[in-house]
């Protein structure tokens, strides 16, 4: 999500329930994830704003329990289960979605709406 001062910002927020996928003693989100404050913005393909250190989705998983929850490439995630993860490092977001303990992940995206207007969808189940 790119922002440009003094430019409007329209965007889609978007609750996301995923449910990990268990492979032995592997729990799979499939989803990668880019950014945080301690990266250089230029490892961020989907922001303009060099002061952006958001974490964004930078994969996802075909058929994966991301994408079945509705997941896309370019979400930028606010919240992780109730966590604020706008100002969170790379590793601290990384170890945030794969704990052990949780099963469930619930986030709490935005994507800038192609349609020009703000929305609130939420996943089946809320």
């Amino acid at each position: 999500m790119s922002y440009i001062p003094g430019q409007q910002v329209t965007a889609i927020v978007q609750r996301v329930e995923i449910h990990k996928l268990c492979r032995g003693e592997i729990l799979i989100l499939g989803f990668s994830i880019g950014g945080g404050i301690d990266q250089h913005h230029s490892q961020n393909p989907f922001s303009e704003d060099t002061t952006d250190k958001g974490i964004y989705v930078t994969r996802v998983s075909e058929g994966g329990p991301a994408e079945i929850s509705g997941l896309q490439i370019g979400d930028k995630i606010m919240q992780l289960n109730c966590w604020d993860m706008t100002m969170v490092t790379h590793d601290q977001a990384r170890k945030r979605l794969t704990k052990r303990s949780e099963e469930v992940v619930r986030l709490l995206v935005t994507a800038v709406s192609a349609e020009g207007c703000a929305a609130v969808h939420q996943s089946p189940g809320e």
